[in-house]
C-alpha cells in the first residue's frame, strides 16, 4: 500500500468534510470479497495498535485487587473493581449494560475470568469485551498503555465493516499512518491478502466516502 495514495484520500475526506464545531470521527468502510464469513475463522476479531491512538481519550475498566489495583488506578484506568463487585454488577444488568458501552477495554487479573465469563459474560461477550486476561507474566501498566492506543475490530459475520481511525482535528499523516497500520494488519490475517478486499473507504462521520482501496 502506498503512503501517498493513503495519504491523498485522507487529505480529500478532510477537504470535503462539511465545517462542523466538534472534532468529527474519521472512519474506514471495508468491504471484504471470496470469503464465507459463516466461517468463524475468516471473521475479523483483533486488537490493533494505532501508532498515533484514536485522537479521544480510550476508556479503560480494571479488575483487580492489591497492587495490581493500585497500578492500575496509578496508570490512569478510568474504573478499577474489586473482585467482589463482579457478582454485585452480575446482578445489575443495566449498570453493566452501560458500562459495556461507556469502556472501550477490559482488564482482569487471570483468577477472575471464569467468574467474569459467568457473571458478565452475556453481556459483555456480544458486544466483544471481554476482559484482557492479565497473567501473572504481564504488568497491568503496560497492558493499560497499550490499550489506550488499540482499537478492537470486529467484522462479526458481516463483509462490509467500519472502523474508527481517529478525529477529523488529527494530522493527516498521522490519520494516514493508523490507516495503514490497520490496512497490514488486514493484509496479513488472510491467506491470499488484498485479494481478498474488495473496497477500503474513508470519510469523516458528515463527509462523503473517498475510497482508498
Amino acid at each position: 500500500m502506498e503512503h501517498e495514495k493513503v495519504l491523498e484520500a485522507v487529505k480529500q475526506a478532510l477537504e470535503k468534510s462539511p465545517e462542523r464545531k466538534f472534532a468529527e470521527s474519521v472512519d474506514l468502510a471495508i468491504n471484504l470479497k471470496n470469503l464465507d464469513m459463516n466461517q468463524p475463522t475468516n471473521r475479523l476479531d483483533e486488537e490493533i495498535i494505532l501508532p498515533n491512538g484514536l485522537g479521544r481519550p480510550i476508556k479503560i475498566a480494571v479488575f483487580a485487587k492489591g497492587d495490581t489495583a493500585q497500578r492500575a488506578k496509578a496508570a490512569g484506568a478510568d474504573y478499577v473493581f474489586d473482585p467482589e463487585e463482579i457478582s454485585i454488577l452480575g446482578e445489575d444488568k443495566t449498570r453493566t449494560k452501560n458500562l459495556a458501552e461507556e469502556v472501550n477495554f477490559f482488564i482482569a487479573e487471570a483468577a477472575y475470568m471464569p467468574l467474569i465469563g459467568k457473571t458478565l459474560g452475556q453481556v459483555l461477550g456480544p458486544r466483544g469485551k471481554m476482559p484482557i486476561p492479565l497473567t501473572p507474566d504481564k504488568d497491568v501498566v503496560q497492558v493499560i498503555n497499550k490499550s489506550k492506543n488499540s482499537i478492537k475490530v470486529r467484522s462479526k459475520d458481516k463483509m462490509t465493516f467500519h472502523i474508527a481511525v481517529g478525529k477529523k482535528d488529527m494530522d493527516p499523516v498521522k490519520l494516514s499512518q493508523n490507516i495503514e497500520a490497520i490496512i497490514n494488519r488486514i493484509e496479513h490475517r488472510y491467506e491470499r491478502g488484498m485479494y481478498n478486499v474488495k473496497s477500503i473507504y474513508v470519510k469523516s462521520t458528515m463527509g462523503p466516502a473517498i475510497k482508498v482501496v
